[in-house]
C-alpha cells in the first residue's frame, strides 16, 4: 500500500490508530521513515514517562504526565519561521520541538498506552487536552490547566478582543479532526518555505479527509496556480465558490475563474 493509503487504514480501524496514522503522513514526505521503528522506539519513551509518574488514580495523571513531557524536554517550537519539522511527529519525537498539536498527539498516544483518559480539543489557534468530566482544559506544552477565564485570554491574544469564547471552541476533537487540522498546519508550513509540493501533498489530504470547506479549495487551487496548472486550478477554484457564503470572497472568485483560460481538452 501506498503511504496514503496506509494513513487510510490506519483511520478505518477501531478504535482509529491515530498516532500511526499521523507517522504515515510524516512517510510521505520522507520516504526513509519506517513507522514500526518509530512505534517500536515508542515504547522506551512510554516507560520513561511511566517511571517518573505519581502514585495517583489514572483520572489524576493526565497533567502529570504531560508534566514528566516537559521534564524528558518537550516543549513548543520557539523558532521563527515555524518549520515543518515542528508539525511531523516523527521529527518532533527526535528533537523534541513541535507545535501544540503534535505534542497533543504524542501526549495521548502515551495516555492510551498507559491507560490515562485524555481527549483532544480543537481550540482555535492552539491545540489543547482535556480529561472527560474535568471543569479545566490543559495545555499540551508544559500541562498548564486552563479554566474558561484563560482560554478567553488565551484566545485573545491568537485572535484579539473581538473574539468571544464559544462552546463550538471546547468541543472534543474526534480522530479525523486532529489529523486534518495537522495537515493544514503541515500544507501551511510546507507553503511558509517554498515547498509547493510538499504543501500540496497536504492540501490533497486535507480534502481526501472529507468536510473541506471554501479556504481548503482556496488553498489547493493557489498551488496550482504557483505550479502552472489552470485546469486543476480552475476545478478547485470552482468548488470554492460552490463554497463560499461570502459575497466578497464570490465575487473575487468569479474573477480570478474569468482570468483563466478555458479548459484544455485532451484527445
Amino acid at each position: 500500500m501506498t503511504p496514503r493509503q496506509c494513513f487510510f487504514d490506519c483511520l478505518n480501524r477501531s478504535p482509529p490508530a491515530l498516532f500511526e496514522a499521523a507517522l504515515w503522513m510524516a512517510v510521505e514526505h520522507d520516504t526513509q521513515l519506517n513507522p514500526e521503528a518509530v512505534l517500536a522506539n515508542f515504547n522506551d519513551l512510554t516507560q520513561q514517562v511511566s517511571y517518573g509518574l505519581p502514585m495517583l488514580p489514572v483520572s489524576e495523571l493526565a497533567q502529570p504526565l504531560l508534566r514528566r513531557m516537559n521534564d524528558l524536554g518537550f516543549a513548543q517550537d520557539d523558532f521563527t519561521p515555524l518549520r515543518p519539522q515542528v508539525a511531523l511527529l516523527n521529527k518532533v519525537l527526535e528533537l523534541r520541538r513541535g507545535q501544540p498539536l503534535s505534542l497533543g498527539l504524542i501526549a495521548l498516544e502515551l495516555a492510551r498506552r498507559l491507560e490515562i483518559p485524555l481527549v483532544g480539543v480543537n481550540f482555535p489557534g492552539h491545540f489543547l487536552l482535556r480529561v472527560p468530566g474535568a471543569d479545566h482544559l490543559l495545555d499540551p506544552c508544559g500541562g498548564r490547566r486552563l479554566y474558561p477565564n484563560d482560554c478567553r485570554e488565551l484566545l485573545h491574544r491568537q485572535y484579539g478582543p473581538n473574539m468571544k469564547l464559544s462552546a463550538d471552541h471546547l468541543l472534543t476533537a474526534d480522530p479525523v479532526q486532529m489529523l486534518q487540522r495537522l495537515s493544514r498546519n503541515l500544507r501551511q508550513l510546507h507553503l511558509s518555505h517554498d515547498d509547493y509540493i510538499g504543501a500540496l501533498v497536504d492540501a490533497e489530504r486535507v480534502l481526501e479527509l472529507g468536510n473541506a470547506n471554501a479556504a481548503d479549495y482556496l488553498a489547493r487551487a493557489s498551488l496550482y496556480q504557483r505550479l502552472d496548472c489552470p485546469n486543476a486550478e480552475r476545478f478547485d477554484l470552482e468548488h470554492a465558490l460552490l463554497l463560499s457564503d461570502d459575497p466578497i470572497q464570490r465575487i473575487r472568485l468569479t474573477e480570478r475563474l474569468g482570468h483563466l483560460p478555458p479548459n484544455a481538452i485532451v484527445h
